[in-house]
């Protein structure tokens, strides 16, 4: 994969002028789908994390059983 460095600043530039020009309700809604988004996130992150550290505790009593 290869990176074309102007490409990439240019979309980023387009991007920001097309949020610019929306209306501010818009923008708010936009926030709304990004916080919900956020949250969905760090809900999966707690429970992986719950997971991971219900696993290493099965796998010490695994391991002290042994």
């Amino acid at each position: 994969m290869t990176f074309d460095l102007q490409r990439i600043l240019e979309s980023k530039r387009a991007l920001r002028r097309s949020l610019a020009q929306r209306p501010v309700a818009e923008k708010l809604a936009l926030l709304d789908v990004l916080r919900e988004r956020t949250r969905a996130i760090r809900a999966a992150a707690r429970r992986a994390e719950t997971m991971a550290r219900e696993s290493s505790s099965k796998d010490r009593a695994q391991l002290r059983n042994f």
